[in-house]
């Protein structure tokens, strides 16, 4: 698809989808003369690739949670977002396969063949990667395949989703399906734009140990977080 030229100034928009689940825009910016890529669904804005420390913190966090002895770990990712969990948990060998959900066909091409390649493209290119065109809340209920890890971030956090149904994921039903993907001993990581303790009060009703949360110290604003848990062995 053909993708115009950015210049200095106020956000240019590079593609605009009507899907299933509303709209989806791909913007681009100027920050100091690099290019600045944005994801924003239905008006919402939902992340850009101007910092990926929130992202690669996620995959880390779950790896380092995990127990994992001398076995290479397997990785359900969900959401593609602007690439940077998918690049990063594809940068080292420590994941055995790493599996991605994505509900939103648009963002798919804007990595298989627009500008979002630039963040994602070796990591498409990887054998142990996989990116499914699916819903999660459904592929969590369904799947047969079980992780070792589950990384999500699809919202700005279980207090403030994108698409209402997007709830169900961060409800007992929901955490239930999450533990039922995971192996025993498996981890739950979850990002958010901010704390939630209703949440971390969630994940120990719904049986997971071990729960924390964890900070992503910014440049400026609140602190973005990752949500920890752990399925009981």
């Amino acid at each position: 698809m053909p993708f115009p030229a950015s210049d200095t100034g106020a956000p240019v928009v590079l593609d605009r989808r009507e899907g299933p689940h509303g709209e989806v825009v791909l913007r681009r910016r100027e920050t100091g003369g690099e290019p600045v890529h944005e994801i924003i669904a239905n008006g919402c804005f939902l992340m850009d690739t101007s910092d990926g420390r929130s992202e690669r913190l996620l995959v880390d966090a779950a790896f380092e949670a995990l127990r994992t002895g001398n076995f290479a770990p397997s990785l359900l990712i969900g959401g593609l977002g602007v690439g940077f969990s998918l690049a990063h948990a594809a940068e080292g060998e420590q994941w055995r396969q790493i599996v991605v959900v994505e509900r939103e066909e648009a963002i798919i091409e804007w990595h298989r063949s627009g500008p979002l390649a630039a963040v994602s493209g070796a990591a498409l290119g990887d054998p142990r990667s996989v990116i499914l065109h699916t819903d999660l809340v459904e592929h969590l209920r369904t799947t047969e395949d079980r992780f070792d890890a589950l990384c999500l971030d699809i919202d700005n956090g279980p207090d403030w989703t994108v698409t209402d149904d997007n709830q169900a994921l961060y409800s007992p039903d929901g955490l239930a399906s999450c533990a039922r993907v995971l192996k025993p001993g498996g981890v739950l990581a979850v990002w958010s734009a901010q704390p939630s303790s209703a949440f971390e009060d969630a994940m120990r009703n719904a049986g997971f140990t071990g729960v924390r949360t964890e900070e992503i110290r910014l440049a400026r604003g609140v602190p973005d977080v990752v949500h920890l848990g752990v399925r009981p062995a």
